[in-house]
């Protein structure tokens, strides 16, 4: 929200004073909250002008999945990493034994990839249900 220019603060001339129920200030207490409103006055003159409020919503639920792809996306990452060097390693060996070993190596680690991308289509099947309802 921007700082209102001093014209525009001259336009708002009149002042409306009003009485609500204790419950009815609470909810609006709460809208406020959730709002990216800074006053009560800057809310209130949104609802009486129209004009959409933006309503900030957290779900907690969201919480375990956000670590768990976190983890997965370290978890990919130490792959590659592990990947990249078992390669080095093969390029650098010179008998076919120590090349079989490394490919054998490298083998492993993409079926640890395919694992983690196979539990990753998994959450993400889950988050479309519960986001993208058919």
């Amino acid at each position: 929200m921007s700082v209102k220019s001093r014209k525009e603060v001259k336009n708002m001339e009149h002042r409306v004073f009003a009485r609500v129920s204790r419950e009815k200030y609470e909810e609006l207490q709460q809208i406020l909250r959730n709002s990216r409103c800074r006053t009560m006055s800057e809310m209130l003159r949104h609802i009486l002008n129209n004009q959409p409020l933006t309503i900030i919503t957290y779900d907690n639920s969201l919480d375990k999945i956000m670590e768990r792809l976190s983890a997965i996306r370290k978890e990919l990452h130490a792959i590659g990493i592990n990947i990249n060097q078992v390669t080095r390693c093969f390029n650098k060996e010179k008998s076919p034994e120590g090349k079989l070993y490394q490919a054998l190596e490298v083998a492993r680690l993409y079926q640890q990839t395919d694992l983690k991308i196979s539990e990753l289509f998994v959450i993400i099947a889950k988050l479309s249900e519960k986001w993208l309802p058919v």
